[in-house]
């Protein structure tokens, strides 16, 4: 018999009986709700999605800056007139583009977290503030994002990042809580 009147003994796992001290259930019950409390607080979403952002960002720019040298569209050195980079060392060659794909992917992935950090702690916070899921909160978090991110080259850069944020968030939350082929919608 179980820990309650009609559920089943926890088995382990590898099927045997495991003996547990008196509230051992109820103590991991609480901890799996505090883990899951701060897991769906704004503060933890908000690294969560930094980091995210961070790990894709710098793998996206280690990629892109991959495929930028050595092609007939950038045959110089950015910065030095001239010097194909072909023509120099092999040695030299490797260090300055590893150089540069350890500045671009470092970049990249700065600006990707806080992307993903802006926008998932934006749509939190509207998310508490109106206590509804709706794809409004995704816009509404875009257009800040964009605001906030183009902030520094005056008003209508901030009205296109916004316009633009806002769209795309609206175009991703709207496919994303499309009903799938099977009839289970994407999102609860």
């Amino acid at each position: 018999m179980g820990p309650l009147p009609g559920t089943a003994p926890y088995m382990g796992r590898f099927g045997a009986q495991q003996q547990s001290a008196p509230g051992q259930e109820w103590s991991e019950q609480q901890m799996t709700r505090y883990v899951q409390a701060f897991m769906e607080s704004c503060p933890a979403k908000t690294a969560m999605a930094g980091f995210a952002g961070f790990a894709l960002g710098g793998m996206f720019g280690l990629f892109m800056s991959s495929m930028r040298y050595d092609t007939p569209m950038s045959s110089a050195l950015p910065g030095a007139p001239g010097a194909a980079i072909s023509e120099l060392p092999w040695r030299q060659q490797l260090r300055h583009g590893l150089t540069d794909m350890g500045k671009a992917s470092y970049s990249s992935a700065r600006n990707f977290g806080t992307v993903g950090a802006v926008f998932s702690g934006t749509e939190c916070i509207i998310e508490g503030l109106r206590a509804k899921n709706e794809l409004s909160n995704g816009v509404a978090a875009g257009c800040i994002t964009g605001g906030i991110l183009a902030r520094k080259s005056g008003p209508q850069a901030v009205a296109l990042g916004c316009g633009g944020f806002a769209a795309f968030s609206a175009a991703i939350d709207w496919y994303m809580r499309q009903p799938s082929d099977t009839g289970v919608g994407r999102v609860d």
